[in-house]
């Protein structure tokens, strides 16, 4: 019945369309921060992440620590677009996460600017704290 198949003898599993996810995430730059937030009158980091992957049929558990327990952990030099990045911000562990839109970039949502926008991993205060990286699949 017309799948796409598995490669390798593997379960098929495919990855979201990254473009999408990010597409999503970046049309709500400028959203507010809130605290314990899950939409776009204002996003906490996982109620952010949460949402964006709903919007393309992948619901997220809701806090970062349960976030950073799902998909498939990534070398941080493998990391592409719609990847989930963890930070170790307010404590060890993973206590924030964010969407990778490519390069150097990650779009997110901090308390500490009180809205939605994209910063780069390479700024001292995030790659101090980076945690790791995982990547997200469908099936």
């Amino acid at each position: 019945m017309g799948s796409s198949g598995s490669e390798s003898g593997s379960p098929a599993t495919a990855t979201l369309d990254s473009y999408a996810v990010v597409g999503t995430a970046l049309s709500l730059r400028g959203a507010p921060y809130r605290n314990g937030g899950v939409d776009p009158s204002g996003f906490d980091c996982s109620g952010f992440t949460q949402y964006v992957f709903a919007r393309h049929g992948l619901p997220l558990p809701r806090a970062v620590h349960e976030q950073f327990e799902i998909g498939k952990l990534v070398d941080p030099n493998d990391v592409v677009a719609g990847d989930l990045l963890f930070f170790a911000t307010t404590s060890p562990g993973a206590t924030h996460v964010g969407i990778a839109i490519g390069g150097d970039q990650f779009v997110h949502a901090p308390s500490s600017t009180g809205v939605v926008r994209v910063e780069r991993m390479s700024a001292a205060y995030w790659s101090r704290r980076f945690l790791a990286a995982r990547r997200i699949t469908i099936g």
